[in-house]
């Protein structure tokens, strides 16, 4: 269940996000937050993480859709002891949840997170695919007991 609640916040977070810049700025538009650093700049990725694969919207969809059924698996699968990994599933099914209703309805990706010093600009849901899959990567390494002997 807390699977759902967290995704479902990610969601809610991402497209009020997304719909305050795309329906209060003109598309390329860029306000300053930060000189030289933050800025909230409008535009629209017609592809996946980086630009790459543009208008592959149907490939990125079937992929997206894929992927989300896995990770609801993995995440049925871990023990509910485990809750950093447990988080980091939530968190990138959310994402990619966030995501995939923008490629489902617009057939691109609303960006506008523009880090003067990183070149893409990204969104709330790649926040949270990319802090989801941190969380799960340190908490996978942190609960996985080494082995105690080598068996060469």
């Amino acid at each position: 269940m807390r699977l759902f609640v967290i995704a479902a916040a990610v969601v809610v977070l991402d497209q009020v996000t997304k719909y305050l810049v795309a329906s209060t700025m003109d598309l390329g538009q860029s306000i300053p937050l930060i000189r030289n650093f933050l800025a909230i700049t409008y535009v629209r990725n017609p592809g996946a993480a980086f630009g790459m694969l543009p208008h592959r919207t149907v490939f990125l969809i079937i992929v997206t859709v894929l992927i989300t059924g896995f990770i609801i698996y993995l995440y049925q699968v871990v023990p509910a002891g485990y809750t950093a990994l447990r988080l980091g599933l939530a968190l990138q099914v959310g994402g990619a949840l966030g995501n995939l209703i923008d490629r489902a309805r617009n057939i691109s990706v609303v960006d506008f997170i523009d880090l003067k010093f990183f070149p893409p600009v990204f969104n709330v849901a790649d926040i949270a695919v990319v802090i989801g899959v941190a969380i799960f990567i340190i908490a996978f390494w942190r609960n996985t007991p080494l082995p105690r002997s080598r068996p060469w």
